[in-house]
């Protein structure tokens, strides 16, 4: 049976990431404008997050605006940034009661004022809290933070801060957004498309890939689950043979 009590006896992912897919195809099927999806898409975030902390996943990734989202039509990147603001100021009280802290991964400066500064209020707000950690990627890329770190590490090397030859995967680590997160254990896509769109592509190595039909604004606990469970019915070898993992 598949309940939040019969996952909780399987191993669960210690990191779940999420590309919320298929808001504006959601909204198009209804006859409404692709804003209307984005809107919808809200509440299966506050459902998806506490499920979450529920079920006791520890970290929470949730792909939440893109570098390339800023190039989609202006009404729709302005009423994304809106009900960022929105949200924020809506959930802090949920947040605070599921003891979860708020992070965020990306290029936030390129955020509007507005958004930027209650994303920080928020975040400083719920420092604290341990439960779980629920990142927003916001304005990020994984191949911009890819670059960003490697040209870190250059300006080190030219300086003489670090010799090349111990850079290894823990150093290049210490420079992505994700430093303080652990790698990704299960990454889910919604909408039927199979495709990683520039997200998290150094973090999920060795993640389990998990895609559903089902488009965000309609994802639910059960669909969740249901993600879940397959995770859990997977063996993971991260390079082993089966017979050197028994």
């Amino acid at each position: 049976m598949n309940t939040i009590e019969a996952i909780k006896e399987g191993p669960l992912p210690e990191h779940l990431a999420i590309i919320m897919d298929g808001n504006g195809r959601w909204a198009k099927e209804r006859g409404k404008m692709r804003v209307f999806g984005h809107e919808n898409g809200v509440r299966s975030v506050r459902q998806t997050v506490e499920s979450a902390a529920k079920i006791g996943i520890k970290y929470l990734t949730l792909y939440a605006f893109s570098t390339e989202n800023w190039n989609r039509p202006k009404l729709e990147v302005d009423t994304l940034m809106r009900l960022l603001v929105a949200s924020l100021k809506k959930e802090l009280k949920t947040l605070t009661k599921n003891n979860i802290r708020l992070n965020a991964i990306g290029r936030i400066h390129t955020l509007p004022k507005k958004a930027h500064e209650e994303l920080e209020e928020v975040m400083h707000q719920t420092r604290n809290n341990d439960a779980m950690t629920l990142t927003l990627a916001l304005s990020y890329g994984s191949r911009e933070e890819l670059t960003s770190a490697f040209r870190a590490l250059a300006t080190k090397v030219k300086n003489n801060i670090i010799s090349p030859g111990n850079i290894d995967e823990t150093i290049i680590n210490k420079h992505l957004y994700t430093h303080d997160l652990p790698d990704v254990d299960l990454l889910i896509r919604t909408s039927g498309e199979y495709r990683i769109s520039n997200f998290l592509l150094w973090q999920i190595a060795y993640a389990e890939l998990y895609f559903t039909e089902v488009f965000w604004p309609d994802f639910s606990e059960a669909h969740l689950i249901e993600a879940i469970k397959s995770y859990q019915n997977r063996e993971r070898r991260f390079g082993k043979t089966s017979e050197q993992l028994n």
